[in-house]
């Protein structure tokens, strides 16, 4: 990378910090493709052409497609900064490779899976053992409002008020959202707080920090071991993909569950439509306007 490349691309990440409230990470990602592209293009990124972005193309062909939209994001996004300050007076980046990209379709349980789940933590829990009190609080709290792993357990001691039936949590790209609490979530909590140090900063404490989103992982696959489920397709992530595939299930529409979830765009939260296919058949027979019409 030239030292005119990084001067530019130091105002581009100055401006998706100060603008967009780009993440540390999210930076030292788009720092990294930026030069891997700079290094391929043999030259000045800044001042390349279309030609040398199409050669970009023919140079990661041999990459993932997942790794080559991410790369080509980046640059449309650079180019896109170049314009707008007044740096270049055309963007090049029609050039680059848009490869299709196939969205999986995310693992789920079932509602009797997550309800023996439910069953085998409650009935540790019935003894007062602290661990499983703490075990059902986490699993109320993943599968009853379908919070993110790292949002679970970085939530603070008193982040869940009695009486309150919601949280505003900081989600990805700090950006806040409100996230309801159930009645059966709340009343778990309620009686892990018990347990909780009056002094502690986090509702879910380990040792001097919170606990970690690796001993979260382990914890749900405990409990699905204990259900009679595989633990190797549980883990907190699937526990919030059934709370939204669940609810979608019930009858929730999509830009309820988009906010719930905190997804920033739609398109993310129309996965869980071709996971629920049949339930969506179902709806198109029985609501449809020629539904009740005579072939």
């Amino acid at each position: 990378m030239t030292d005119e490349d990084r001067a530019l691309v130091d105002r581009f990440l100055d401006m998706m910090a100060a603008e967009a409230g780009a993440s540390p990470h999210t930076l030292a990602a788009y720092r990294n493709d930026l030069k891997r592209a700079a290094d391929d293009a043999g030259g000045s990124l800044g001042l390349a052409g279309a030609e040398a972005l199409a050669g970009l193309g023919r140079q990661w062909a041999q990459l993932s497609p997942a790794t080559v939209a991410r790369r080509s994001a980046a640059l449309r996004r650079f180019f896109g900064f170049l314009m707008d300050e007044g740096l270049r007076s055309d963007d090049p980046s029609a050039a680059l490779p848009r490869p299709r990209l196939e969205r999986p379709l995310p693992r789920i349980l079932d509602e009797r899976e997550v309800t023996a789940m439910f069953e085998a933590v409650e009935d540790r829990a019935a003894s007062g053992e602290p661990a499983a009190v703490r075990n059902l609080a986490l699993l109320e709290l993943l599968y009853g409002s379908g919070l993110r792993a790292s949002e679970l357990v970085t939530l603070g001691r008193g982040s869940l008020r009695k009486g309150q039936p919601f949280v505003i949590l900081r989600g990805k790209g700090s950006k806040e959202r409100l996230v309801p609490i159930s009645s059966r979530a709340e009343a778990a909590v309620e009686r892990w707080l018990q347990f909780v140090p009056n002094d502690s900063l986090w509702l879910f404490p380990s040792g001097k920090r919170h606990l970690s989103r690796v001993r979260l992982f382990q914890i749900v696959r405990e409990i699905a071991s204990l259900a009679g489920i595989s633990p190797e397709r549980v883990s907190p992530h699937v526990l919030r993909h059934a709370f939204a595939t669940h609810l979608l299930s019930g009858g929730a529409d999509l830009r309820v569950l988009q906010s719930l979830l905190g997804h920033a765009d739609i398109a993310t939260t129309q996965i869980y439509t071709h996971v629920d296919s049949t339930r969506l058949v179902e709806l198109v027979n029985a609501r449809h306007p020629l539904a009740d019409r005579d072939r």
